[in-house]
């Protein structure tokens, strides 16, 4: 039988969100049930309900950064109990028979993973994430969220913590690399903590000072404002790598000038306009543009427990779900520190 639940959705493309009644699915053999307490807003969400990134599906309820406890368990699940503190993030599915998704990089599936929201699952009906009381899931793609963190700032690291985390290791930031995050916000300020987690010296690349005191505080050893021209020559050639967590279209050739030989600068920030660049950057210094998204159920539950054991937790500002339009307005104007969260009690 068939659960409805109360949620937060956009009507119609660039509609604001309104509150309204959703169907979460049956119980399946190997769902589990979560009482959501918890969702992050991403940037993502913006982009998605106002189709900054295409044609989208409405209405859409967004949301992938679920954290909440499980409520109900299908009669095959092995993964989870009642009681579990669990989280969900971008994907519910994938084809599982792909090479990414048998190497753990479900991200990638062949087939197209399953998004959270604004997708549409093997059963032929939209999902719907997690601005909303319930959501069921299938246990592989559910996450255990560790004790060491409290539920709300453990919601925005299912998006922005492994957002940064699989990029970060994957180019192989730790001692004796130099990293710099550029963009100080809802990913930016996790790309901070988790570098400097991981050993390396941290700069950060804002289009201002403004953030400076907060960098510094969440782990940085340098902050740089972007809009002096000063300093992408006074830190030319100084990076092993370069996140860039940014949505806005950047001058790639001036940024590529801060790398090293051999090194990379990697986006997690999906700009909406297309970029154009002079090759020669990349060829004068064997250097690498590339790009990162999300990363494989495995290692984001590495990530869930790598935060927990350097006790990361993403800044949050908690707000009800009736707040969640100004939220966006906000978002956009940059006026967050760093990740507004839903409370779902509010929903």
């Amino acid at each position: 039988m068939t659960t409805t639940v109360a949620a937060y959705a956009a009507p119609s493309a660039k509609a604001p969100l309104e509150r309204t009644t959703i169907e979460r699915r049956t119980v399946g053999e190997h769902d589990v049930l979560i009482d959501i307490q918890y969702a992050g807003i991403c940037h993502s969400d913006i982009h998605q309900a106002r189709e900054g990134w295409g044609e989208a599906i409405f209405p859409m309820v967004p949301g992938h950064e679920i954290a909440g406890v499980v409520s109900e368990v299908g009669s095959g699940v092995t993964k989870f109990e009642v009681g579990d503190r669990v989280g969900v993030g971008c994907m519910v599915d994938s084809c599982r028979e792909c090479e990414p998704c048998r190497s753990g990089r479900e991200h990638h599936c062949v087939r197209g993973n399953v998004p959270t929201y604004n997708g549409v699952g093997k059963d032929g009906r939209p999902t719907y994430g997690g601005y909303s009381q319930k959501i069921v899931v299938d246990e592989a793609f559910a996450l255990r969220i560790p004790d060491g963190i409290s539920l709300d700032v453990a919601a925005p690291l299912l998006c922005a913590g492994i957002t940064t985390y699989s990029p970060l290791k994957h180019w192989g930031a730790g001692p004796g690399k130099k990293v710099a995050v550029v963009g100080l916000g809802g990913l930016g300020h996790m790309g901070v903590k988790i570098a400097h987690a991981l050993g390396a010296e941290v700069t950060v690349l804002s289009q201002s000072l403004r953030k400076k005191d907060d960098g510094l505080k969440l782990g940085a050893d340098h902050y740089y404002a972007t809009s002096d021209p000063k300093t992408f020559e006074e830190l030319a050639g100084a990076f092993d790598v370069v996140l860039s967590t940014v949505s806005a279209p950047l001058d790639f050739g001036a940024y590529l000038g801060l790398l090293k030989t051999g090194g990379a600068l990697v986006n997690v920030g999906a700009p909406e306009e297309p970029i154009s660049l002079n090759l020669f950057s990349l060829i004068g210094g064997n250097k690498t543009l590339a790009g990162s998204m999300i990363g494989g159920i495995a290692e984001t539950q590495e990530m869930l427990d790598f935060c927990a054991e350097h006790g990361l937790g993403a800044e949050i500002e908690l707000i009800e779900a009736s707040q969640v339009n100004e939220a966006y307005e906000r978002v956009l104007n940059s006026d967050v520190r760093y990740r507004f969260v839903i409370d779902a009690a509010t929903i």
